[in-house]
């Protein structure tokens, strides 16, 4: 093989690289703009957000790996010290009550995504694949909720069931954007492939 060979193969790849990247940064930024969408209750220090919103539509629209990548990118940042949480604390939110649902965006994404992935022929795979990444991030959330409250039942009653209506409406929400959404993408990506 040339290298003029080799450099044409390589450009598309390149691209095709460059595509996925910015997608993961896009929904990075998403899920930390939606942590800005905060509403405190007052019975319970879980406050309501669009950041489950924003998880598992990255995992249905951009897949298993790369919506789990964002979610990573996202964490990292909170992590290397910006104040993307909900409650703008930045690193010191990995150790608060809400840890455990943040902790769980990786694996709720990559569930999400992947269970959309193999449900892709189903009408109600996308819908179904978001409230399984919704589950993911109640399993985790819930179980450190209850190990900072030290009841079980405190960290149902603050960190489920106010919730589940409103992330079922969620889940709907994502399920119904996420073919937009790869559609949307699958755009960008024609439209920088063939300029």
């Amino acid at each position: 093989m040339n290298s003029h060979n080799s450099k044409t193969l390589s450009a598309p790849l390149n691209k095709t690289l460059w595509l996925q990247v910015v997608t993961i940064i896009i929904f990075a930024a998403i899920t930390a703009l939606t942590a800005r969408i905060t509403i405190l209750l007052p019975f319970t220090p879980v406050p309501i957000t669009l950041q489950t919103l924003a998880v598992v539509l990255s995992g249905l629209v951009l897949g298993s790996r790369n919506g789990a990548l964002a979610q990573l990118t996202y964490l990292s940042l909170i992590a290397a010290g910006l104040p993307f949480d909900a409650q703008g604390l930045g690193p010191a939110a990995f150790w608060g009550p809400t840890a455990g649902y943040l902790i769980c965006f990786v694996p709720a994404a990559f569930a999400a995504g992947w269970l959309a992935e193999y449900w892709a022929s189903k009408r109600w795979g996308n819908f179904a694949a978001a409230m399984a990444g919704m589950l993911v991030i109640y399993l985790v959330g819930v179980s450190w909720l209850a190990l900072m409250l030290g009841s079980w039942q405190k960290a149902w009653l603050g960190g489920v069931a106010p919730f589940i209506l409103i992330d079922l409406a969620k889940a709907a929400v994502a399920a119904g954007a996420a073919e937009s959404g790869k559609l949307l993408f699958l755009k960008e990506f024609s439209l920088w492939n063939n300029p």
